[in-house]
């Protein structure tokens, strides 16, 4: 169903509402009709709601015809993730557990600033239980599929808002990321993913992975995701770990290039096994930015790999999570979660405490690094995306998920500002991407970074990868 509509950014969309050739009851139609005839294969969305949907297209289009607009984002669709807030529609977080018939009668901060502004929701997006691991399948919403190849996972856990983005089914998708979260299944689905620095975007209810967690824009261009981002990280006093806000231009940003920038290039970060068409396509994307005018040298921050000091962090969380569950109840829950659940109990106040200190430490030597750089690449996945079952890194259940991912969880433990996008397609066919990542809040350079890659480089081939369904 690859048509002239769905293939248009927000600012072209925009100025055509402005001119009266578009309205939103147009583009939210096609959008749903779009996740009627596509998703069947790949199961990306949990829950939809056409009637609410087409409601607020009708109060938008009056809008528009008023040249009433409340912002730029007026009448453009959007997804969320179904472990985000919504008043009015169920929140399952991938579980059994929850119940889909109590009162939902609040928005996360990102959802309601969406909302204000007039976006358009369209549907919640799957994911594992409770967002735990980097692959997207759960007991309540089953297994969802790669729209480049139906044998291959979109990773995780905002595997389903990856997939949406991937088959343009709306145009703005909201995901989480505690470890990787949208950036891993961001780098398997072909698409731009961004998390912010800690603190940018509010975030509420509180992630039982407490600071690790962060809200974020995935979206097929990184234009859309910085207009986003112009509403999404505004204040909401209910994160109380918030950053103070500051209104970053982010619009303005994308035309900013990286001439003159200093940017390292880890091709491993001195750890990492990256297999080597990744590895180039990777590097031929480095070459890009020389020939953008940015100086790039080949270096490696000074740090080993701190998967344990993430581990502590993480198992502790998901102790803390499932600490109210009966043992009955967690006959539901994936035994995966449970496992990685009973880790956490074993794990001591003093244990997590010199995780605590260890993360400080690596925090400040990154920012020590970024005296030097400006910007640090490095590829978001050793692989292209695992097939989804029989494959030895993920027939555990993903309880070792971290292994498959180790160059994003890094940088949720330091707070930086990182982001995937889209570096062209391995010898399989499947997407490859690399990691920019900024100093701590200087979200506004990342993007800028991969505003200019994307100029020179446009992603072409997402446009087809809904043939492999079709």
């Amino acid at each position: 169903m690859i048509n002239e509509l769905s293939t248009k950014n927000i600012m072209q969309i925009n100025k055509l509402y402005a001119s009266g050739n578009l309205t939103p009851i147009d583009v939210v139609e096609n959008t749903l009709a779009r996740l009627e005839e596509l998703d069947i294969a790949c199961n990306a969305f949990c829950f939809w709601d056409p009637d609410k949907s087409l409601k607020a297209a009708y109060e938008s289009t009056k809008r528009w015809s008023n040249r009433e607009p409340k912002s730029l984002l007026d009448g453009i669709p959007y997804s969320c993730k179904d472990l985000i807030l919504t008043k009015g529609w169920p929140t399952l977080r991938g579980s059994l557990l929850i119940d889909k018939d109590q009162v939902w009668d609040e928005d996360a901060p990102c959802v309601q600033r969406l909302n204000e502004n007039g976006a358009i929701l369209i549907g919640k997006t799957t994911t594992p239980e409770f967002g735990w691991k980097a692959l997207t399948d759960s007991h309540l919403t089953g297994v969802t599929l790669n729209p480049w190849c139906l044998e291959r996972t979109p990773g995780g856990s905002s595997g389903g808002a990856a997939v949406a983005a991937a088959l343009r089914i709306g145009l703005m998708h909201l995901g989480t990321d505690g470890g990787g979260s949208i950036r891993i299944p961001a780098a398997y689905c072909g698409v731009f993913g961004f998390k912010a620095s800690a603190g940018r975007i509010p975030l509420y209810p509180p992630s039982p992975f407490g600071s690790l967690a962060h809200v974020g824009p995935i979206s097929t261009s990184v234009s859309d995701a910085a207009a986003m981002l112009e509403i999404i990280s505004k204040p909401d006093n209910r994160d109380i770990f918030s950053l103070p806000y500051q209104q970053l231009d982010y619009i303005y940003s994308l035309n900013s290039g990286v001439n003159g920038l200093r940017i390292a290039y880890s091709p491993d970060l001195g750890y990492a096994s990256v297999d080597l068409c990744v590895a180039r396509k990777v590097e031929e994307a480095v070459e890009v930015f020389k020939s953008l005018g940015a100086r790039v040298e080949i270096v490696n921050p000074a740090f080993s790999n701190p998967q344990e000091i993430f581990r502590k962090h993480w198992y502790v969380g998901a102790a803390s999570l499932l600490r109210n569950f009966t043992n009955k109840q967690k006959l539901l829950i994936e035994p995966g979660l449970c496992q990685v659940s009973k880790i956490g109990e074993k794990i001591t106040l003093t244990d997590f405490l010199e995780a605590s200190n260890a993360r400080a430490e690596l925090t400040s030597s990154m920012r020590s690094f970024h005296e030097k750089y400006d910007l640090l690449i490095t590829p978001t996945m050793p692989t292209t995306a695992l097939m989804h079952k029989n494959d030895h890194r993920i027939i555990s259940g993903g309880c070792n998920w971290d292994d498959l991912s180790p160059f994003t969880y890094p940088f949720n433990l330091t707070g930086q500002p990182a982001a995937s996008i889209p570096c062209g397609l391995a010898d399989d066919g499947l997407p490859v991407s690399m990691q920019i990542i900024g100093n701590n809040f200087d979200d506004l350079k990342v993007i800028s970074a991969a505003a200019a890659y994307e100029k020179a480089c446009p992603n072409e081939a997402i446009l087809h990868c809904e043939k492999v369904i079709n």
